[in-house]
């Protein structure tokens, strides 16, 4: 059996963990063992962060529909529960957009969602 010499696939290794903490301050980037501890890290603070992220833009929009709408002298409770009666199947996300960019449909949703609410 011959000897396996391991160079090339730990020097492989190592450029591709120093390649990815490029820019890192430090030691931490271009001394393999702290760049380790750092790449390790900062993805599992990327990985969290990817449903935080989730989490702040529903927040945000859930803040932009009810800003909007208290405008019209409802609750964004209320606006919820009527767009339920009336049938309205929009997201937040596109509620918010309606409720910046397009004002003109964004009243018109919450005159249909009066009515729903009587």
């Amino acid at each position: 059996m011959s000897r396996v010499k391991r160079g090339v696939t730990a020097h492989a290794r190592h450029k591709k963990v120093l390649k990815l903490t490029k820019g890192y301050i430090g030691r931490s980037n271009n001394c393999y063992r702290s760049a380790l501890e750092r790449l390790e890290k900062a993805m599992q603070f990327a990985y969290r962060d990817r449903r935080n992220k989730r989490r702040d833009l529903r927040k945000l929009w859930i803040i932009r529909v009810n800003a909007a709408v208290r405008e019209y002298g409802m609750k964004y409770s209320q606006f919820i529960c009527g767009l339920k009666k009336a049938k309205i199947s929009l997201d937040r996300k596109v509620l918010s957009e309606l409720a910046i960019n397009d004002k003109a449909t964004f009243r018109e949703i919450v005159n249909q969602v009066k009515v729903a609410l009587g």
